[in-house]
C-alpha cells in the first residue's frame, strides 16, 4: 500500500550516502561527516534557508550515532515542554550508552526564558542539542547558547541537487516507481520550489497525480499550470505563514510599496486576520519609521482600529493604503535602537539610583533629606528648558537615542544641539 504522507516526507534520506547537498559539511572528509562517522557529535546550530536539508540531517545524526531522537517546534512548544522533554531525556540516559539529541525546529522563535531552560542540560551533557534556525543565529539565539554550540551553515541547493533530488525520488519510491516518467523540462520546476526541497518534491508530485494513465511528460508548462492553481495556499499555522509576513516586513522597511502591497494581497487571498496584519504593521510604524515620520504611527494605529470595525473585504483597501504609505515614508530605527540600548545599560550597570533633585518629596522628611531640592522646573525657564542632568551620576553624559540622517530627525537634532550647548554632540 503506498503511503497518503507527502512526497518529500516519503523519499527522505535516512542515511549519509542518500543526503543531497551541503558537501562542505557531509562530504567525505568534511568537518560532520567525520564526527557523525566517530560518534562525537556537539551540540550545533544548523543556519540556513527553508527546504535546504536541516531537519533530515538532524535526524540522520540521531540514526547514524544510534541516540534517542526528541523533537519540539518552537512554534508550538514552550518552557514546560522543553523541560518534559529534558526529564525524558534523563532517564533515556540509563538505557542509552550515548545522550539523547534534542531536535528544535525554527529555534530563533523560542524567548529568552524558553532558549534559557535549555542551557542546564546542555552544558551537563543531558542532551545534545541541534537547532535549525532561518535566521542569523548570532542575532535570535541567546549568546550562553551560541557558545556551547558549534554554528554550521547550510547552503541554498544548486540545480544539480535538485535534480538529484527528483530522480532519487523516482527511482525509490513506491507510486512514482509505477509511472513512466519523462523529465523532459525542469527550469519551472526549479523556479517555482525556489530552491527548497520539500516544495520540489511536493510540487512534482502534483505534477505527476494531475495527470492522467501511467505516462507522464513534466513540462515547464504543465507546472507552471500545476503552481498556479496551488501557489496561493497559504497555511496560517505553518511555515509559509511566517515566511511571507516576513517578506512582507522586509519590503516596506525596504521602501517598495509594489512588493509590499503585492505580499498583502498573498496574505488577503489565503485567509489571513486582518488584525494580524493591521498589528504588524502598528509594529513596523514605530520600529522601522519612528521620528523619521511620526505620523506613520498615528495612521497604522488608524489602520488598526478601522479593521477591528470594518473586517474582510473592505479592510483590503485600509490595509493597502497604510502599507504603501508605511512603505513610501522616510525610515529610521534610532527610537527602536534607542530602547535596545537603554536595556542593555540597564541589564549592565543595575538598579542605579535616582538623583535626589528628581525625586518627589510629599513628606517633611523627605524634603529634609534633600528630596527634589535644586530640581529645576523647565516650563520656568525660556523655551521650557533648564539645562540640569536627569540620568544618574554614574552613567551622566551616556547617548542611547541617535537621530537619523532624516528630514524630521534632523530637525530634532538641531534642536538638542541648541539646547543642551555640547551635551547633544551628534
Amino acid at each position: 500500500m503506498i503511503s497518503s504522507a507527502p512526497l518529500a516526507e516519503r523519499v527522505r534520506p535516512k542515511t549519509l550516502e542518500d543526503y543531497i547537498g551541503q558537501e562542505h559539511l557531509v562530504g567525505k572528509g568534511a568537518v560532520l561527516h567525520d564526527l557523525i562517522k566517530k560518534g562525537m557529535v556537539p551540540s550545533m546550530i544548523l543556519w540556513g534557508g527553508p527546504g535546504i536539508g536541516k531537519t533530515t540531517l538532524a535526524k540522520i545524526i540521531a540514526n547514524s550515532t544510534d541516540r534517542p531522537f526528541f523533537t519540539l517546534s518552537a512554534i508550538n512548544s514552550g518552557v514546560k515542554e522543553v523541560r518534559e522533554v529534558i526529564e525524558n531525556a534523563k532517564k533515556q540516559q540509563f538505557f542509552a550508552t550515548q545522550n539523547p539529541i534534542l531536535f528544535i525546529d525554527e529555534i530563533h522563535r523560542f524567548s529568552k526564558s524558553q532558549q534559557d531552560s535549555l542551557l542546564g542540560a546542555v552544558e551537563d551533557g543531558t542532551i545534545t542539542l541541534i537547532g535549525a534556525t532561518t535566521e542569523n543565529p548570532s542575532f535570535e539565539v541567546i549568546s550562553a547558547l551560541l557558545s556551547r554550540s558549534q554554528v554550521y551553515t547550510l547552503n541554498p541547493l544548486e540545480e544539480k541537487d535538485l535534480l538529484k533530488l527528483i530522480q532519487q525520488a523516482i527511482e525509490k519510491d513506491e507510486f512514482l516507481k509505477s509511472k513512466k516518467i519523462d523529465l523532459k523540462e525542469t527550469q519551472a520546476l526549479f523556479r517555482y520550489s525556489g530552491g527548497d526541497a520539500r516544495r520540489l518534491l511536493n510540487l512534482f508530485e502534483l505534477v505527476v497525480k494531475n495527470e492522467q494513465g501511467d505516462k507522464v511528460v513534466v513540462s515547464n508548462e504543465k507546472v507552471k499550470q500545476i503552481a498556479q492553481q496551488s501557489m496561493l495556499r497559504y497555511d496560517k499555522d505553518g511555515e509559509q505563514h511566517y515566511d511571507i509576513i516576513s517578506a512582507f516586513i522586509k519590503s516596506i522597511r525596504g521602501s517598495d510599496p509594489n512588493a509590499g502591497v503585492y505580499w498583502l494581497a498573498r496574505m488577503i487571498e489565503g485567509g489571513e486576520e486582518p488584525k494580524f496584519i493591521a498589528r504588524r504593521l502598528l509594529i513596523l510604524a514605530a520600529e522601522d519609521i519612528g521620528n523619521a515620520n511620526p505620523t506613520a504611527l498615528v495612521i497604522a494605529n488608524n489602520c488598526f482600529q478601522a479593521v477591528n470595525v470594518i473586517g474582510w473585504p473592505e479592510s483590503r483597501i485600509i490595509l493597502s493604503q497604510c502599507v504603501t504609505y508605511l512603505a513610501s515614508s522616510p525610515k529610521s530605527n534610532a527610537a527602536y535602537q534607542a530602547i535596545i540600548n537603554a536595556q542593555k545599560e540597564v541589564k549592565e550597570s543595575g538598579n542605579l539610583p535616582v538623583p535626589l533633585h528628581l525625586r518627589n518629596a510629599p513628606t517633611k522628611l523627605m524634603k529634609e533629606l534633600d528630596y527634589g531640592k535644586d530640581y529645576k522646573y523647565s516650563h520656568d525657564y525660556p523655551n521650557n528648558f533648564a539645562h540640569q542632568e536627569f540620568l544618574p551620576k554614574e552613567i551622566e553624559g551616556k547617548a542611547f537615542y541617535a537621530p537619523q540622517d532624516n528630514a524630521k530627525e534632523k530637525q530634532l537634532k538641531e534642536r538638542l544641539k541648541a539646547l543642551w550647548k555640547g551635551k547633544y554632540n551628534y
